[in-house]
């Protein structure tokens, strides 16, 4: 084996050390104990005393710049300028003093923004990309959360649920969505219909034909124009 290894070009994640808040750095591993002082609001204390505020502010998901540029913005001012995307796209920041959490709240807030997702309660539901990203989706997963979490946004702000309560939505069986306590996959239920006039100007017909997961959509010419169709007796909706 050769003594000299060749650095790959791709190396993975990056190093989340530069990433870290400079006192966190500084008590890597060497945490004592932490606690919920309120929801959306987690504090963690070192053997040396110095105490790290993390608050917890859901997020769509699908982030355009713009909205991106006002996280930014508010950690900057009201924040040390780091934050930590979570795996269920809540956005956290971290202070090290306790006179400062109101105002980060209340800034996060009047940004339109909910601070929560802690301890007991409903957290931000994990879901897939569907339209956006996905070519065989039954619906658009990012409007199924929406709705969802407009009616359990108060679940989400308080702790007040027996336990932690994890929700995924899926836009196929596939459920890509991950897992949960509760999962919403939403599927077809009727054999897709096609628009002839359209398929040849905007399908890529052979990548459609590919796709399919038991060969119901096959090539086919309609009114001298190369289309599809659908064998219904074998699609699976």
């Amino acid at each position: 084996m050769a003594k000299d290894m060749r650095e790959p070009i791709e190396s993975g994640c990056p190093d989340p050390w530069q990433y870290m808040h400079p006192t966190m750095r500084k008590n890597f591993g060497q945490r004592k104990y932490h606690d919920h002082p309120r929801p959306g609001v987690l504090r963690h204390v070192a053997y040396s005393g110095d105490e790290i505020w993390t608050v917890r502010a859901g997020t769509q998901r699908i982030l355009d710049v713009f909205t991106l540029r006002k996280l930014c913005d508010i950690g900057d001012e009201f924040a040390d300028g780091y934050v930590h995307f979570t795996l269920r796209s809540n956005i956290e920041y971290m202070v090290t003093e306790e006179s400062r959490v109101d105002p980060l709240i209340n800034a996060l807030e009047e940004a339109g923004f909910i601070v929560g997702g802690t301890q007991n309660s409903v957290a931000m539901i994990s879901h897939t990309q569907g339209w956006l990203h996905c070519d065989i989706p039954g619906t658009d997963a990012s409007g199924v959360v929406k709705s969802m979490m407009d009616e359990l946004i108060d679940e989400f702000r308080n702790a007040n649920m027996p336990n932690r309560v994890h929700l995924t939505t899926s836009c196929c069986q596939i459920n890509c969505g991950g897992q949960g306590d509760i999962a919403i996959n939403i599927q077809h239920t009727k054999p897709p219909k096609i628009n002839h006039d359209l398929v040849a100007n905007v399908c890529e017909r052979p990548s459609v034909v590919a796709r399919c997961p038991v060969a119901a959509i096959r090539p086919a010419m309609v009114n001298g124009k190369p289309s599809l169709e659908v064998d219904e007796r074998k699609c699976i909706c």
